[in-house]
């Protein structure tokens, strides 16, 4: 009977830990990455590792993509090359990496036309309600939230990260 009772506390133990909530911190433990791209025309970011794709995504842009991110409020995603700064746990938008946009180019083209660079520029997760376009951001790059987990475990900050056309 005590047998019984010890194999019926470690099926409840076990069965609590599978209604566990999962992490969305993943580990990775693959190649690195050496590179980050955003294909903007093909809507795809891809994660390389010298010149091996290693992952591809399908991605939304800001909600006016074609050419280059020039001021606050435009709609685009930037072009050129540009880095991670830095990983954001806490994001609106699941989890992000953020983007070294403005560089100093960016902020003096703005500053001559009397405007602002805007900021705040991240690859990040879906939007937490149904979006009625494609492309829906304010210049950020969007993928799932799921996708954004294998993103964020796998780029680094200071990795470069560059926006093609």
């Amino acid at each position: 009977m005590r047998g019984f009772g010890f194999l019926l506390l470690l099926v409840a133990a076990l069965g609590l830990s599978a209604c566990a909530p999962k992490s969305k911190f993943l580990k990775y433990r693959g190649p690195e990455v050496t590179q980050v791209q955003v294909h903007k025309a093909d809507r795809k970011l891809y994660l390389l590792h010298n010149d091996k794709v290693l992952k591809s995504y399908d991605i939304a842009l800001g909600f006016a993509p074609v050419g280059h991110k020039q001021f606050e409020g435009d709609g685009k995603t930037p072009e050129g090359q540009y880095f991670i700064s830095h990983k954001n746990p806490d994001s609106r938008y699941h989890l992000s990496l953020g983007v070294s946009y403005p560089n100093e180019a960016d902020i003096a083209f703005a500053e001559a036309a009397g405007k602002s660079p805007g900021g705040d520029i991240f690859i990040h997760g879906g939007p937490k309600t149904k979006v009625s376009q494609r492309d829906w951001t304010w210049g950020c790059v969007s993928i799932t939230d799921r996708e954004m987990e294998v993103v964020y475990s796998m780029v680094k900050p200071g990795t470069p990260i560059f926006f093609l056309p």
